[in-house]
């Protein structure tokens, strides 16, 4: 594990704690010697986020798509900020420099970019772990929903299993490095519950 993808606010949040979490986590990633891939703004935790990792010595590598360039919020100082075109190519590019995959609290791009991490997990087109840094209980309803998911068989409780959840970065990244992902098949697992074998 060489580099970490995280996904976090262009806000900073209503809680102190979250800019804290993100400088914090960018400071630990510097000095594990991992490379932050991120998404390349210079506001809210993405910005605390970049700003502490460069602070620390660290190497950074932001993607951005260029409506955002053009709407001055990108980080342009980063010695290597990489312009798409797109938000998929942008989550594409992510993808493909991180090595994992970490979500700080954010709104609804930073969900969604990781719900579209992990579902790619689930189907195997990488094996990549993901992980949640639950600051202040921010990810309790969202862990929650997944539990609810098994429950209600929407979730395979391996794939369930698939999320490290840690309240310090440095206890997440431990999670993130001793991950093996699941031996099952998510469409052998559906085909079972249609057969009603499970």
């Amino acid at each position: 594990m060489k580099s970490i993808c995280v996904f976090c606010g262009s806000s900073p949040g209503g809680r102190p704690e979250y800019a804290q979490a993100a400088e914090g986590l960018g400071r630990t990633l510097a000095e594990r010697g991992l490379t932050l891939v991120y998404g390349g703004s210079s506001v809210g935790t993405m910005g605390r986020l970049a700003r502490s990792a460069l602070e620390a010595g660290g190497r950074v590598v932001g993607v951005i798509p260029r409506v955002l360039v053009e709407m001055e919020v990108a980080y342009a100082e980063l010695p290597d900020l990489r312009v798409v075109e797109t938000l998929h190519e942008r989550k594409a590019l992510m993808a493909e420099l991180g090595d994992a995959f970490v979500a700080l609290p954010g709104g609804l791009g930073t969900v969604e970019e990781f719900f579209e991490a992990l579902a790619w997990a689930q189907l195997g087109v990488h094996a990549k772990p993901c992980g949640l840094l639950n600051v202040a209980r921010y990810f309790d309803p969202l862990i929650a929903f997944l539990d609810h998911a098994v429950s209600e068989c929407f979730l395979q409780p391996a794939h369930r299993e698939m999320v490290a959840v840690a309240e310090t970065p440095d206890a997440l990244l431990e999670r993130l490095a001793v991950y093996q992902p699941p031996q099952v098949s998510k469409a052998e697992w559906v085909l079972r519950l249609t057969r009603g074998e499970e």
